[in-house]
């Protein structure tokens, strides 16, 4: 499951309603929001976007969050290393060849490292 597909089942169950409603509702198949909520598409048009937080009524500042979810929620990533050093696309393959077998604490240490480098002078 992706970020975006726990955030729509998420809402779906609060709402109380199916896939299949849903999906009518918003103009998909159930199948498309079966796939997109357990990880097997790739990351939703801004279009569908716009349409769950309608369906949903999410205000604004919400809407955001739910778009930067669904920015890092495809499935299938390609890092482009090509320009960078040696360093980096060794580092990009490693972890490519170990992903799957990360527990959750080493993601919550490298989600740190991440957000330390993205914001240097911010205190974690």
């Amino acid at each position: 499951m992706t970020p975006f597909g726990e955030a729509v089942h998420r809402l779906r169950r609060q709402k109380g309603v199916s896939q299949k409603q849903m999906a009518a509702a918003i103009g998909v198949s159930p199948a498309y929001l079966s796939a997109l909520e357990h990880g097997k598409r790739g990351a939703p048009s801004f279009e569908f976007l716009q349409r769950v937080a309608g369906y949903f009524n999410v205000i604004w500042d919400d809407a955001d969050e739910l778009f930067g979810i669904a920015a890092i929620s495809d499935p299938k990533v390609v890092l482009d290393t090509s320009g960078l050093s040696s360093a980096h696309t060794a580092f990009a393959n490693r972890l490519a060849g170990r992903i799957r077998t990360l527990s959750g604490e080493t993601i919550r240490i490298l989600e740190d490292v991440l957000e330390k480098a993205r914001f240097p002078d911010k205190e974690l």
